[in-house]
């Protein structure tokens, strides 16, 4: 089918193509289910060959998600001190991504056992965390994350450096354990994406500038579709989690990782 052909040798993506990774991203950035674990599951599914151009637009298309939360939440981007917080909780993801960067290009970022073994696992810990934790309902409070605890939830977001942890999840479960109440850790780990992935993109126009300039095009469209997607995914997200808890993404999780792996990889 010619919507969803093969990406050539060259790296251009079909239209096709770059509409399904562009909606998949803005669908699963916000969630703790991994967008780059879903990214690069749907390449493989659609037998897309794993060009330097394709990792990188895995990266990049993931700023037009994260765009959706400037536009959403950009007063708050304003307050001080939440801003502050928000440079805290990035600086240990900062610096080991910049320093782990090109092994996780080359080894990490396409390894289908790598990413659905994260999957598998941080599904059981979700189930787990879920199972034991007295988290607290209260409403939205940045006050309630000290600077001692940005940090500890920034290290908790460093492990998503691996694919397939999911930087949500995450985020998520370090605020919770250091005693951040949901909606509000929620909130700031949507906050906390817009450093860390524009500092991921900016560093991917650096290192693989040629590649991406000859692919504007299909940027530009995968970059839009997520960004339209992920408000629709913010939305329905924060409606979910005031009345639920995120055990159903740790099946979901689970139930992803071994069916693919027994139609897709073994």
């Amino acid at each position: 089918m010619i919507f969803l052909q093969a990406v050539p040798a060259g790296g251009d993506l079909s239209l096709g193509q770059t509409l399904v990774l562009g909606i998949i991203e803005g669908l699963t950035e916000f969630l703790p289910i991994s967008s780059t674990a879903h990214l690069v599951l749907a390449a493989h599914a659609m037998r897309l060959v794993e060009t330097e151009f394709l990792k990188s637009f895995q990266i990049i298309i993931q700023f037009g998600a994260i765009l959706s939360v400037v536009v959403l939440y950009w007063k708050k981007f304003l307050n001080w001190e939440v801003f502050k917080k928000l440079v805290v909780a990035f600086i240990p993801t900062g610096i080991i991504g910049l320093t782990v960067y090109k092994i996780l290009k080359t080894y990490l970022l396409g390894n289908l056992h790598v990413i659905l073994a994260s999957l598998l696992i941080g599904g059981i810990v979700l189930i787990v965390f879920e199972r034991y934790s007295r988290g607290t309902e209260a409403d939205v409070d940045f006050s309630e994350i000290t600077y001692r605890k940005a940090l500890l939830i920034g290290l908790f977001q460093s492990v998503s450096i691996i694919p397939g942890v999911s930087r949500a999840a995450a985020t998520i479960i370090g605020g919770m354990t250091v005693g951040v109440s949901k909606r509000t850790i929620v909130e700031f780990s949507f906050m906390l994406a817009v450093p860390t992935m524009l500092a991921a993109s900016g560093l991917e126009l650096v290192k693989n500038h040629s590649a991406i300039s000859e692919n504007v095009p299909a940027l530009a469209v995968g970059f839009v579709v997520s960004f339209v997607m992920a408000i629709a995914a913010i939305k329905s997200f924060l409606a979910y989690v005031k009345k639920r808890d995120f055990r159903a993404f740790g099946w979901y999780r689970v139930v992803l990782a071994v069916v693919y792996y027994f139609v897709f990889v073994r």
